[in-house]
């Protein structure tokens, strides 16, 4: 069999295309493909075609389809006889072909293929893999298929497909194969017109072969769009990018990177089996408990384990060390995962447990057995449902068997029933029951194990040592350390980071799709109400709290304390009752910038208004004004000038910055413009940084005389700090010879002046005055 999912779905058997038919009827064959080797009940195939509002007939159409879909696939089979292709059971149909025979399986394969050449330096050889990866494709995925099922498949895959082809053209340049990423980026921009990663790409190939005015047209072609489209501009570093290509500076980091030999493949960690591609750090006591289970069941002792812990923190790399590989001989291991479509049919996961499990004649006929237990409750529980399945597994088990549930709180209500009905069996019989979960989940109430294992984030130290196994080079320290504080140990987001940034990426750089897609898929467990608040959370700067989400999600506090406890129980927030903290930072920089950048651009404006109208901490306001182009108006400057005092104490960094800002980008009135001047003069010359300009300007406009002494003082202040001492000295002796100040400041121009005559040469005074008349009748102490 040849599938070919990635574009016009088509099948081919020994080389002869087959006809497919009506695109439902091909829908519910691309749904099969896709659990190749599993299988999917009725129910699923009617909800993959119509979702959630079938006709009326959408189970007899299926019916329909699939005995078609029976007799294209075998044209020689008999009617009577059973299929080998297309089997049936228990009100389940399954696909009997191999992964490799379907593309969208090759395709995810080589990008695995490619991930480990990455994580073992052979760039080369990621290129080729990355080549054929995307050689699969031949227009959109499952092009012409009805569905929601088919909808999302088409969206999941396009994403990797462009994961994919951007690191392809990143390779190319890094190769220094600049022509060809040019080549490659052309047609994706033209695909993608408003993705800024690929622009700079192709800004950067561009560069690189010399064509630094079709680079600024990139640029430029971009701005228009995004103007257009979504009334922004591109961002900071394609801005930078621009301005180094127009004044011809290309630093190293543009330029195209040389070839570099492969680094050898980094050691496979102690705690992981030889040839295992998983790389566990930091799991040994976990993973000699499950070790040794796995020892036990061998010698006849049952057991129940589970392992919880957040999204991402290694359950299912632990369970694939563990239980994949080194599982003693006579031992029957099966494994099923919770998911959507587990969850719709009854015994779902279990099903797919011990369907996996079983080989040979007597086992399979307790499998369709178990199947026909599981047709029986697809319209309501039967009263003997869980029984008759905990016989059937009784039966099982009569040899060491060992069932694997993955993510079991998404498994169907039947079979969370027989596997707290199993518990009992494991005292019994040679049964190891292993399952992973997300901790507090309510679905696990009641759910008996023997040993409730939880997974703490990595260490410091532990989480350095798997970004070295898995993105072996060197990294600047300052990245590093900030790559740990956004992982906050969690293995799966250390992974993605580590990655991304092993190749001189750039850590500001927006997080990757696979990155964004996990994140995602991590916070779909929770309702609309609290990805709600953790977005505004993120909004807010990753961590605030309780008080300040209500000021701007206008909930009450209570109300968000009890929409946030999922996520506070599956360990994404911290566990803090007064403070909604991101446990790992990288979610919340996820969060916002996976936001549309119109909309992201809406929500800090807004978010500042209710911050402002609360009487909040003005440094809080200028956060949400600084965190992106948002536009300053009047009130935005009105409200400056009354909280620069505030701010100047509170957060002078940021205070510049918007004094900058606010001065640049609107239009000031005289007045204002010269007192928000002043105030970037102050904090400029409190900071250590030149304010010699802006207070000069102040100088040459203010009739105020305290404040043109104030700046006169700034600014030959600046002139002393940067040992230029004569012009510090000539302008306090213009302060002084003008003798219009108020006396506070002349005292403090002839102690300046002073304090400079050991560093000035020939004489301390002007030549047209005395001594007495510079300095009155102050006599200096200092000599």
């Amino acid at each position: 069999m040849d599938l070919r999912l990635l574009g016009p779905f088509r099948a081919w058997r020994d080389e002869a295309e087959l006809p497919l038919g009506s695109a439902r009827r091909a829908a519910v064959l691309a749904v099969l493909a896709l659990h190749a080797g599993h299988a999917v009940s009725r129910q699923q195939l009617v909800t993959a075609l119509w979702g959630d509002d079938p006709p009326a007939s959408a189970i007899g159409n299926v019916y329909t389809y699939v005995s078609t879909l029976r007799r294209v696939l075998e044209p020689d089979r008999d009617r009577w006889s059973a299929g080998q292709l297309l089997t049936s059971g228990g009100g389940a149909y399954c696909l009997h072909v191999r992964p490799e025979h379907v593309d969208a399986f090759r395709f995810e394969g080589l990008r695995e293929e490619s991930r480990r050449h990455r994580a073992a330096g052979d760039r080369l050889a990621e290129l080729t893999v990355l080549e054929a990866a995307q050689g699969l494709w031949h227009g959109e995925a499952l092009s012409g298929l009805p569905g929601p099922y088919a909808e999302a498949q088409r969206l999941r895959l396009a994403e990797l497909r462009l994961a994919t082809a951007e690191r392809h053209a990143a390779l190319l340049i890094e190769l220094g194969r600049n022509d060809q990423a040019v080549a490659a980026l052309r047609a994706l921009v033209g695909a993608y017109p408003l993705q800024e990663t690929l622009h700079g790409m192709l800004m950067t190939a561009l560069q690189a072969t010399g064509r630094a005015a079709e680079a600024l047209r990139v640029h430029d072609d971009l701005s228009r769009a995004l103007r257009e489209e979504a009334g922004t501009e591109p961002s900071a570093p394609l801005r930078a990018a621009r301005r180094r290509l127009l004044t011809q500076d290309r630093p190293a980091a543009l330029r195209p990177a040389a070839p570099r030999p492969a680094a050898p493949r980094p050691a496979v960690c102690p705690s992981a089996p030889a040839g295992d591609p998983v790389t566990l750090v930091g799991r040994d006591a976990e993973l000699a408990l499950l070790r040794c289970a796995v020892a036990d069941v061998a010698a006849g002792h049952g057991g129940n384990i589970r392992v919880e812990g957040a999204p991402g923190l290694g359950k299912s790399a632990l369970l694939t060390v563990a239980l994949r590989a080194g599982v003693p001989p006579g031992c029957r291991t099966g494994w099923g995962a919770g998911d959507e479509l587990a969850r719709r049919m009854p015994l779902g996961v279990l099903l797919e447990c011990m369907e996996s499990a079983m080989s040979g004649d007597a086992p399979r006929e307790l499998v369709r057995r178990l199947f026909m237990v599981a047709a029986d409750a697809i319209d309501g529980p039967h009263p003997r449902t869980v029984e008759r399945a905990v016989d059937l597994v009784r039966q099982a088990a009569a040899s060491p068997l060992i069932l694997v549930a993955d993510d079991l709180q998404r498994a169907d209500p039947t079979t969370l029933r027989v596997w707290s009905a199993l518990h009992d069996l494991t005292g019994e019989l040679p049964l190891l029951l292993v399952a992973s979960a997300r901790p507090g989940s309510p679905e696990l109430l009641g759910i008996p194990a023997d040993n409730v294992v939880t997974l703490a984030p990595l260490a410091p130290g532990e989480a350095a040592a798997l970004v070295r196994a898995v993105a072996p080079g060197h990294r600047e320290p300052p990245t590093l350390r900030r790559l740990l504080a956004d992982a906050g140990g969690n293995p799966y987001y250390l992974r993605h980071l580590a990655t991304s940034t092993r190749d001189g990426g750039d850590y500001r750089d927006a997080p990757s799709a696979e990155l964004v897609a996990a994140v995602n898929a991590h916070l779909a467990a929770f309702g609309e109400s609290t990805r709600h608040i953790l977005r505004a959370c993120a909004f807010l700067g990753g961590s605030c709290t309780l008080a300040e989400a209500a000021s701007v999600t206008g909930r009450a506090s209570a109300e968000l304390a009890r929409a946030v406890a999922p996520a506070r129980a599956a360990g994404v927030l911290v566990d803090d009752p007064d403070t909604l903290a991101f446990r790992h930072h990288i979610v919340a920089r996820v969060l916002h910038e996976s936001t549309p950048a119109a909309l992201r651009i809406t929500l800090h404006r807004s978010f500042a208004e209710k911050i402002a109208e609360l009487g909040g901490p003005p440094e809080k306001v200028v956060a949400q004004l600084l965190a992106g182009p948002v536009p300053l108006d009047a009130g935005v400057s009105r409200w400056l000038i009354r909280h620069i005092g505030q701010l100047a104490v509170r957060a002078p960094r940021a205070a510049v910055t918007m004094l900058r800002r606010v001065r640049s980008e609107f239009a000031l009135d005289e007045a204002t413009r010269l007192h928000l001047t002043a105030w970037l003069a102050r904090m400029l010359y409190g900071q250590g940084e030149n304010a010699v300009v802006d207070a000069g300007w102040v100088v040459a406009r203010t009739t105020d005389l305290d404040l043109e002494a104030e700046m006169q003082w700034i600014i030959a202040c600046s002139h002393d700090r940067h040992r230029d001492h004569s012009a510090a000295a000539d302008v306090a002796r213009a302060a002084l010879s003008t003798r219009r100040y108020p006396e506070l400041w002349l005292g403090r121009f002839r102690l300046l002046i002073d304090r400079l005559r050991p560093h000035l040469s020939g004489e301390p005074t002007a030549p047209e005055l005395s001594r007495s008349e510079l300095f009155g009748d102050y006599v200096p102490v200092t000599r």
